[in-house]
């Protein structure tokens, strides 16, 4: 396939165009799916006290067993009055600081209270239940690195730490820029030799997943003045994202258009199937992708190139595609000269993870698509990849 690159090469390219775009600060309660621009760090001991890890007594653990008073009962966040001393027990729920004193927890359901003495029949263990202060982290350890994508998970994590705002590179600004006459909006009725628009909602709502502050141009008429007017407005965003018109037709208008306006194109074309004719370039600091027409070979390009240069104008540290392995359900054939995206569904058996093909791998065929949760690796050469063998892959959304 010459002049074709290889999905490495063209990758290698679009990441070289793709620079941290410059950080914000941002509360931490609106971090999520944001990358760290620098590293963070506790800023207290995490539990910031020695705590209990459940409902029971504190004590002791040299005057067990035995018959101790209950002298106080400690709630979480009401702490006891005074230190324990020796002979004596304090109830404590979980969560509640252990007091002065104490060493150890024993629970509720290994002991019996009556009036307010309480009878510990068994030895209980110095440090059992009992969550040392910082056995979590230490303030001014680091809890998470920079280029972290940040989830869910981590925000409960960084909260607790105590961290209440995050420095974190700013959220690309994209343009989805769809093309063609022949293009309705859903729910629209359909005239002779018209399709519903498909690529743009999907195309959105890929990218936004992936960081992206999406605005949607389009669909725009295959009109030369059309297409300078909307790219231009395009072109004003961090990325900008067409699809549709970067062929060779005499109504592919996108990359005459592009250049036109000062778009430098890195390259046109990618040995991959499907998703071909894709095309990127830059104006400035500005990315710019032409995707191709077909839904799946647009998904395709987005996998495989767009989203890791959103992800990497973020600050992550590894921005992808991200491949994960498992065995293949079913064989599936190779392609001679190009390297292959096959749209599959991820199941589990005995052994593990399986992937199983769908059928219907036109890049046409998007409807088939909304079965499939992983694309199969399939790399150039002869033969199949058989049934069992192990292949890589990456996961959708």
């Amino acid at each position: 396939m010459s002049g074709l690159l290889s999905i490495e090469e063209a990758l290698a390219r679009v990441l070289a165009r793709a620079i941290a775009l410059e950080p914000e600060r941002v509360p931490v309660d609106a971090a999520a799916g944001r990358v760290l621009a620098e590293d963070v760090t506790a800023r207290v001991d995490l539990p910031p006290f020695a705590s209990s890890a459940m409902d029971g007594y504190a004590l002791r653990a040299g005057d067990t067993p035995g018959q101790l008073p209950v002298v106080f009962r400690i709630a979480a966040g009401v702490p006891a009055e005074r230190d324990l001393a020796a002979g004596e027990a304090m109830a404590i729920s979980t969560g509640g600081a252990v007091p002065d004193g104490a060493d150890s927890v024993v629970p509720i359901e290994l002991v019996v209270e009556t009036d307010n003495q309480l009878e510990v029949p068994s030895p209980v263990e110095a440090g059992a239940n009992v969550r040392p202060a910082g056995g979590d982290v230490r303030a001014g350890d680091r809890v998470l690195a920079a280029g972290t994508r940040v989830t869910a998970a981590q925000i409960g994590a960084l909260a607790a730490a105590g961290v209440p705002e995050l420095l974190v590179a700013g959220r690309p600004r994209v343009v989805v820029l769809s093309t063609g006459t022949e293009l309705r909006a859903p729910g629209e009725s359909l005239g002779a030799g018209q399709i519903y628009e498909s690529n743009a909602p999907m195309l959105a709502a890929a990218l936004a997943n992936a960081g992206a502050e999406v605005e949607r141009i389009g669909p725009v008429r295959d009109d030369e003045a059309e297409h300078r007017r909307a790219l231009e407005r395009g072109l004003e965003a961090d990325v900008l994202v067409s699809s549709g018109g970067v062929s060779v037709g005499p109504h592919d208008l996108v990359r005459r258009t592009l250049a036109e306006l000062g778009v430098e194109e890195d390259f046109w074309g990618v040995a991959v199937r499907p998703g071909k004719p894709l095309a990127f370039g830059t104006r400035g600091r500005t990315l710019v992708f032409g995707l191709p027409g077909n839904p799946v070979s647009a998904l395709v390009g987005v996998e495989l190139f767009v989203r890791p240069a959103l992800l990497a104008l973020q600050g992550a540290a590894d921005p992808g595609p991200n491949y994960e392995t498992a065995r293949l359900g079913s064989p599936l054939r190779r392609n001679g000269g190009r390297d292959e995206l096959a749209r599959a569904r991820i199941g589990r058996d005995a052994e593990g993870t399986l992937l199983e093909p769908l059928t219907g791998q036109e890049s046409h065929m998007i409807a088939r698509a909304a079965g499939a949760d992983a694309l199969v690796f399939v790399p150039s050469g002869e033969g199949v990849l058989a049934a069992g063998e192990t292949v890589r892959y990456l996961r959708l959304g």
